[in-house]
């Protein structure tokens, strides 16, 4: 069994493409998993306050603001969240 991570979701955003692109993080804001939805996809699946990745599939964060502003937005979802909320 391979070992997991658990990522909060800390971005939504809509790109130019009409996808939705979900950012899950880290609780120490410096590694990141990145989702692109199409908007069909998106109505049958559950976006919920957290879910576990392969740390494989993590992509390093470099930038100290963004960082900085995802262990706060992973900080603000985990005290108003389970992580199996829907959001």
């Amino acid at each position: 069994m391979t070992d997991s991570e658990r990522v909060w979701l800390v971005e939504r955003t809509y790109t130019d493409r009409d996808l939705v692109v979900l950012i899950y993080a880290t609780p120490d804001g410096t590694r990141k998993l990145r989702k692109e939805l199409a908007p069909t996809m998106l109505q049958r699946t559950t976006v919920t306050a957290a879910t576990d990745a392969d740390p494989s599939n993590l992509e390093s964060v470099e930038d100290s603001e963004t960082i900085d502003r995802y262990v706060t937005e992973v900080e603000r979802v985990r005290e108003s969240h389970d992580p199996d909320d829907p959001i």
